[in-house]
């Protein structure tokens, strides 16, 4: 107790004042990602930048760019991803040693040293070096702001509280698109070099303000700060009235499972986690029953899924989609800076819908929309191509589904590939598990990024029917492999993971089986015991006076 600083927060407000405030913290830090992300749909575009300092383009007319080197334009944007995959993996390996709190601060201080450097920027090489220093920071924060923020919300609303957040995030994008475009017509350094500047300001005050919150209880639980854990766990919850017993509950649960999952898998290494998925014969299954390989697995391929549904070709090139639509320069600019306001917008959609719906049907339902904006936007682009002298109202209808398909991301694949990573892993390796997660985001980011001018100057409006398919893809992928993690503890996710089948209804049976020969579920922690023993021989099965079953999963497994 002693180490929880007399000028935190915990100590003055509780329950949804302090659930409130920690939102806004970790909305801040999902801010600066999401302005970050946005900045150079505005930068790529200014003239002293194109032009002059990365020399990637030519000027046309007073203050229009065209890029000669599409490749060399895409390498400079998708550098920063590298730098978030290695950041994610250093984030997640200190955040599982030292805490959230400690890397929040680490990431913010970092994000402000590449923010500086890229605004110092006087060359090529020097913003190719500083992407990918800022990206390491922006990674960092990426990996451990959705793991505080889930591990400190209630069961029942932490979708609502990461969708919250990315609202922000989505404001980030718009804030960062807007620019500085009207400073000397377009044509001075300042255009690009103060909007990449302005990110220092949120960081910065992330990076004091970060001090003065609290600790996860999960991960103090884990260290063994056990007095720590339970105090901000009554604060969370509450004490009195209703919820009396809520936190010790709660603690109970944490404590036990925690246990538990030391017994059942000693490795914990990244690279233990990645071969977790292959056969015990060739040094794999080293989680036992926790499956952390397969988890590993889904949350790799569900954030490469999120940015080949087209999002990351939207958001960094939509002056060349909405051109490609027939819009002059100047106008797709204007109409790319309605469509990110449109994207903020749909966000709320998320904030009352995910916890009420779930993550798959969420994931349907977007996907859906988004398929088939993209291919009318591609069909309705080309035919504005084709037939110029109706190209106004072709390119108006396609410019209306790219807002219909960002909407729809917005309002669905936004939010669920940053929530699931953080919800579906063990506590001993949270932080790392999201970290996986982030690798994911990072490589399909980075692919797309790179990929997506050079598309958009080969095969034009193909590109859509690409993203259009991919989104197609992703409607039986999440059906039979990703099981639902709404409205399950955190501690309720190994029983969800139990079963030795990759198939979602394979795992739903077992969780229902296992839920039903044991009513109280995590709550055994009460009698130091668990629904599933790892170590429990594989062909027996206990019950004790109480009801209580010690199954092994392949014992468990449905037939």
């Amino acid at each position: 107790m002693d180490r929880i600083s007399k000028f935190n927060v915990v100590h003055r407000l509780e329950k949804r004042p302090l659930l409130a405030v920690i939102n806004c913290v970790a909305a801040l830090a999902v801010f600066f990602f999401g302005y970050d992300q946005g900045l150079m749909g505005s930068v790529n575009v200014s003239v002293d930048y194109a032009v002059n300092t990365m020399k990637f383009g030519h000027l046309e007319g007073e203050n229009t760019v065209v890029v000669d080197d599409s490749v060399f334009q895409g390498g400079i944007t998708s550098v920063y991803y590298l730098g978030t995959l290695l950041g994610c993996l250093l984030g997640g390996w200190i955040g599982e040693k030292v805490g959230r709190i400690k890397v929040i601060a680490l990431g913010a201080i970092w994000g402000v040293f590449g923010a500086s450097l890229q605004t110092a920027a006087q060359n090529s090489d020097w913003m190719i070096c500083a992407r990918l220093v800022n990206g390491i920071g922006t990674g960092m924060l990426n990996v451990i702001v959705p793991v505080w923020a889930t591990e400190t919300a209630s069961h029942t609303s932490r979708g609502q509280f990461v969708a919250i957040e990315f609202t922000l995030n989505i404001f980030g994008v718009v804030i960062a698109y807007c620019g500085c475009s009207f400073i000397d017509n377009g044509l001075s350094q300042l255009v690009w070099r103060i909007p990449i500047a302005f990110q220092i300001i949120p960081l910065l005050f992330l990076f004091v303000v970060v001090w003065f919150f609290p600790e996860s209880p999960r991960w103090l639980v884990k260290v063994g700060r056990e007095d720590e854990a339970r105090y901000i766990l009554g604060r969370l919850r509450g004490e009195n009235g209703e919820d009396a017993g809520l936190a010790e509950a709660e603690f109970q649960d944490i404590r036990n499972v925690a246990e538990l999952e030391k017994k059942a898998g000693k490795l914990h290494s990244y690279f233990h986690m990645f071969w977790d998925v292959m056969p015990r014969s060739i040094g794999g299954a080293s989680s036992g029953s926790l499956h952390i390989g397969r988890r590993v697995q889904l949350v790799v391929w569900l954030q490469i899924m999120q940015e080949w549904i087209g999002i990351a070709g939207v958001t960094i090139y939509a002056n060349d989609i909405f051109q490609q639509a027939g819009y002059s320069s100047e106008k797709a600019r204007w109409i790319a800076g309605v469509n990110d306001i449109t994207y903020m917008l749909s966000t709320f959609v998320a904030v009352f819908t995910l916890d009420r719906l779930g993550r798959r049907k969420t994931l349907f339902w977007g996907s859906c929309i988004m398929g088939v904006s993209m291919f009318l936007s591609g069909g309705l682009s080309r035919l504005a191509i084709d037939n110029p002298d109706r190209g106004a109202q072709y390119g108006a209808a396609a410019a209306t589904f790219t807002f219909v398909f960002t909407a729809g991301f917005g309002a669905t694949w936004l939010t669920v590939p940053w929530l699931y990573p953080a919800e579906i892993f063990p506590l001993q390796v949270r932080a790392k598990g999201n970290a996986w997660g982030v690798v994911g985001w990072s490589i399909g980011n980075g692919w797309t990024v790179l990929l997506c001018p050079i598309m958009f100057q080969h095969i034009g409006e193909k590109t859509f029917y690409i993203f259009g398919a991919c989104n197609a893809l992703t409607i039986p992928i999440v059906w039979a492999f990703y099981p639902e993690s709404n409205q399950r503890t955190l501690e309720e996710m190994d029983l969800l993971f139990a079963s030795d089948s990759w198939f979602n209804w394979k795992a739903e049976e077992t969780f229902a089986m296992l839920k039903e020969q044991n009513p109280d579920l995590v709550q055994a922690a009460s009698r130091g015991q668990s629904l599933i023993d790892p170590e429990a021989v594989m062909t027996k099965r206990r019950s004790s006076s109480r009801g209580l079953n010690v199954v092994d999963t392949a014992d468990a497994e449905p037939k």
